[in-house]
Order: structure tokens, then sequence, then C-alpha cells
């Protein structure tokens, strides 16, 4: 095929010229602005002498147009990179026609010719698996989509996107990469989901048809799915309707995800996850907006592509997440580590679970910083894993939850540690419960400066809510500046604010909140049940409260109360029969 585009305009050699010059002495008296990627031929040309502007062709080498540029902004000019219309190798850019070959052809082209760009430019291109390849830049312009074919023979890969072992791969531009997803409502059937199951118990108490969401039979594969490559970067795009997962990348490094937007039917987009990094190291994400029916964004560190991988060294900036599941997810997958991640300045909208920290297959969980988020939370459909809350811990094993697991298949407790959230204001629809697990305690687990809303949605068929913000089996619990409120309308089943069970090490300052309204006079705002070695300061109930703490369990010992401000309380701190004589120590409080 003869070549008719296979480089682009010599006007993208003269921005990258331009750029570098707007802060040197070669500019003119008034500096020259920095032309857009978007700048036209026309607009370029003003840069060339008058006598030269006619000249200006895709065939003008980068000698020529060095030359014809004035004095204030010649600059040595980067090599052209060689790029490849999907036109000229054949795609018409009709939606009803079969661009996959076409695509395939340019992409091969552009990985012979040692890289460069492939090019899709506005139009509708159905395809099957696209192969990526190794140094190919792969842009779909503004006005272009790509769209997952309803022919399952197109599809050699479980992905439209696909690619192995591959070096400096990109997926860019201002275009959309439509996965077509669909889903039908029906009976659940003998589809049976453990992860749910405690929701189905529920709506079979109220006598509710089980009807849910499930893919249809005319959709394949996730749209980018990434095995063990080094240096790939995907900007600009617009990833919606996934049949499945919309991201997944497995062993890869130096992943940069900056400025897509990725959006699934919240009301029915089952299995359709935004973001999901497996066993990936040196992974930054930016700038993002993900709305997906399923997790949102998902670290895992499994084993079905190989060796399970630690997913580590993550930074998570400026993104704005909504799920039906979980928003925020380290996933109960997770049979090596995720460890080193920040996730920072984020807003979580309209999700069934906010963050959520799960582990269930002996993995580890370490070095987390949360800061600066704000989460809403609401009750989706009841076949939604979560129940409307903020915040999740929980480690089992696989035989606790799967019914079918044999325990003999079991693997170790994971551990879950070192994690701190900070900056953070909560609502949710439902309680945060953080479990560790008898044989492995949450640790080093840090609160700071944290306001958890509990609201309820009358129009939920259930709501299981009791407590506010529950942590159980935990070695090390730091709560700082913690407040806990309720919304109305107030729900009857509601009692303490905070309850602290089988808690080691525990440091409980500047704590705000109340029992719930409505509870029964005897609950109080805090439970402390078989907790060890506290220090309890600087914390208040406001005005009315009837019980502030509440102290229980033969195991209870060595607790301090220091400084607390008790003048609005009418039982500043009650202990069960069964807590032993000296556990308690007040000093330095404030009471009426």
């Amino acid at each position: 095929m003869t070549r008719t585009s296979h480089r682009i305009l010599g006007g993208f050699a003269i921005l990258a010229s331009l750029a570098g010059a707007t802060s040197t002495s070669a500019t003119s008296a008034t500096t020259r602005p920095v032309l857009p990627a978007e700048s036209t031929r026309s607009t370029l040309s003003t840069e060339l002498s008058a006598t030269t502007r006619s000249t200006l062709s895709t065939e003008s080498t980068r000698e020529t147009l060095s030359t014809e540029l004035s004095a204030t902004t010649r600059l040595a000019l980067p090599a052209e990179s060689p790029a490849f219309n999907v036109r000229d190798f054949g795609a018409t850019g009709v939606k009803a026609d079969d661009a996959g070959p076409a695509i395939r052809k340019a992409v091969d082209a552009c990985a012979a010719a040692g890289g460069g760009v492939v090019y899709v430019p506005p139009g509708s291109y159905s395809t099957g698996t696209i192969h990526l390849r190794s140094h190919v830049r792969f842009q779909v312009e503004a006005g272009a989509t790509v769209y997952s074919i309803k022919k399952k023979a197109a599809f050699d890969k479980d992905a439209l996107f696909y690619g192995e072992d591959l070096v400096n791969v990109t997926l860019e531009g201002r275009g959309t990469i439509d996965g077509q997803g669909g889903y039908v409502h029906r009976l659940k059937g003998d589809h049976q989901d453990d992860f749910i199951y405690p929701n189905q118990v529920e709506m079979e108490k109220l006598g509710k048809p089980l009807v849910r969401s499930f893919p249809k039979d005319d959709q394949f594969g996730k749209l980018v799915l990434l095995l063990r490559c080094t240096d790939v970067r995907v900007a600009g795009l617009s990833f919606i309707d996934s049949p499945s997962w919309t991201m997944h990348y497995y062993g890869c490094e130096r992943l940069t995800i900056d400025g897509v937007h990725i959006r699934s039917s919240l009301k029915d987009g089952v299995w359709a996850d935004g973001i999901d990094p497996d066993g990936c190291k040196d992974v930054r994400i930016a700038n993002c907006t993900v709305e997906t029916g399923d997790d949102a964004l998902v670290f895992y560190s499994m084993n079905w592509f190989g060796p399970a991988r630690p997913c580590e060294n993550i930074t998570v900036t400026n993104c704005r997440l909504s799920s039906a599941s979980s928003a925020i997810k380290f996933c109960d997958g997770n049979m090596n580590a995720v460890r080193n991640v920040t996730i920072d300045n984020c807003v979580i909208t309209a999700s069934n679970r906010g963050v959520a920290f799960m582990d269930f297959d002996g993995g580890v969980v370490e070095n987390i910083v949360l800061s600066n988020l704000t989460i809403d939370c609401v009750r989706h459909d009841w076949f939604w894993w979560g129940d409307g809350e903020p915040f999740h811990f929980n480690v089992k094993k696989r035989s606790e939850v799967h019914k079918n697991w044999k325990k003999e298949n079991d693997r170790p407790a994971g551990h879950i540690r070192n994690v701190k959230i900070s900056n953070v204001i909560a609502r949710g629809m439902g309680a945060s419960v953080c479990n560790g697990h008898p044989d492995a305690w949450l640790e080093g687990i840090t609160f700071d400066n944290v306001k958890l809303i509990l609201a309820h949605d009358p129009a939920a068929p259930y709501d299981k809510a009791v407590h506010a913000l529950t942590f159980k089996q935990v070695r090390n619990l730091k709560l700082r500046n913690l407040e806990i409120a309720w919304d109305k309308p107030e729900y009857g089943r509601w009692e303490s604010a905070l309850v602290l069970e089988d808690v080691q090490g525990l440091e409980l300052a500047g704590f705000q909140g109340r029992t719930a309204p409505g509870a029964a006079k005897d609950k109080a705002a805090v439970v402390l049940r078989r907790v060890e070695r506290a220090v309890i300061r600087n914390c208040g109930g406001p005005s009315g409260t009837r019980v502030f703490f509440d102290v229980q369990g033969a195991a209870t010992r060595d607790l301090a109360f220091i400084g607390n401000d008790f003048r609005g309380v009418e039982t500043a701190i009650r202990s069960a029969k069964d807590v032993p004589s000296g556990a308690v120590l007040e000093a330095q409080s404030i009471r009426k």
C-alpha cells in the first residue's frame, strides 16, 4: 500500500520547536505564545517568512522547515514520528463495517517501521481484538469511536485491546472506546454469589423476588488487558459500557493512567469494574472520572496470568469515583501483597461502599495512606456487594466465605497493617465495620481528622446498621479527632456511635459523638469491650448524653481516661460487673 499520510504533518515538528522557544533569549521582544497541538497549518505558517509560506507541505523536510523559520524560532527539530492512518489501510469509519483487519494492518505496519502513531480519525470503527505492539501510540481522535464488535469470532483474546510483554505502549486521544455492554434483569435462578449471600437472606426474609442484572450473551471481553508490559500510558480517552472489567493490567511496570473517563451502568453493570491493576509496580492514576457498576478502582495480587506479584508503589490523585460496589477496593484477591499506596484529593460519590480493605487469600495489605477525601455512600440494589458504608475492613479465609470451598485449600489468614486515613468527610447509609481475623488482627490502623455521618434510606428494603463504626480484633489502633454524627430520618435499630472490641493498644483522642437518637436509655455513645492498654483523652459528649463510655469484658485492663470533658454527660464511664477492679483509671476530667 502506498503511504499517503505515514508521517505526521510537518506542523507537529514545528510545534515542538516553538514550545521550547518561548523561554529563551532567541524569542522576539514580545514572547510568542506556545501553539496548541490543534493549531492549523495556516496558523503554523505565520511563523514562516512571507516568501516560503506557500511551500509548506507534508513532504517538507526538517532541514527545509528549519531554514524557513525566522531567527526568533529556529531550534533543532525532533525527528518526525511515523503516523499510520487506519483509513489508509481500508477502514471506512462506518460502524456497520468491520474495521478490525484494517486497524490490525495499521498497527503491524507501525510496529514494523520501528514505532510511531496509529491514527484513528473521526468516525465509527467496529472491531474485535486489537493486539498492541511495542513503541506504538494508538491515538483515537476526538469524534472517533472504536466499538467492541458483536462477533465473538473477532476476539482471539478476552479483550478489545490486548498486549503482553510490550514496552513503551500508549492508548491516547480524545475519542471514545465503547464496549457496547448491555444487560437483562431476571430471577437469579441457580446463580450463587457467596459474596452477596447475606443480602439474599435479607430479601428472602421479606419475601422479595431475587431479580438481578446479568450481562447479555452478545458481548465479549474487557476493553483493555495488558500483561507484563513496561512504560504504559493511557490518557485522555473515554471508555464506556465495558462488558467486563474496563481495564485489567497484570505485572505491568511504570503504568500511567491520566485524564480518562470510565463509565458503565451504576444500575446494571455487573462485573464491569473500572481500573484493576494486578501485581503492578510504579503506577500513577490521576485526573480520572470513574463511574462503574462494579468496583471503580481495585488492587489485586493474583496468579491468573503467572505468579502472584506484589501490587506496589502506587499513587492515585485528583479522581472522582462512583460505584454500585466499592469505589476503592484493596481486593480480597490478594495472594502476595498490595503495599505502598497513596490516594489523595479524591471525591467518592453515589457508591455502595466507599473504601474497602479485604484479604481472603493470605496476602498482605500494608503501608497505605488515604487523605483528603470526601465520601458519599448510598444503597444500591440487593445484588451489589456492600451496604452503603464508607469504610470496610475484612480479613477472612476462603472457606469462611464460599460454601463449597474446602478448608484444606485455605491459605493462612492475610494481614492488613499500617493504614492511615486522614482528613475525610464521609456520609453513609450503612454501618462501617472494620474486622480483623482471630488468626490475623488488623495492625497499625489510624483514623485522623475523620467525620463520619450515618444516614438511613427509608426506601431501602432492609438496613442492617446498628452501630455507626465498629473495630474488632485490632492492635495499635489510633483514632484522633474522630467525629460521628447521626442524620435524619432516624432508624430504630441504631445504638452506639463507636464500638471497640478486642483491641490491644488504643489511642482515642478528641472524639466527639453521642448515642443514636431514639436508642434505648441504657445504650452508650462508645462501647469498650475487651480493650487493653488504652489512652482516652480530650473526648467530649454533647449535652444530654446519657452514657458516654461503657466498659465491658473480663479481659479489659489498663484503660486511662485523661482530660476528658464530661460536663454534658449523665454517666461518664460505666463499668460492667465483669471488668476487673483497677482496670480503669480516670484523671483530670471535667465534670458538672
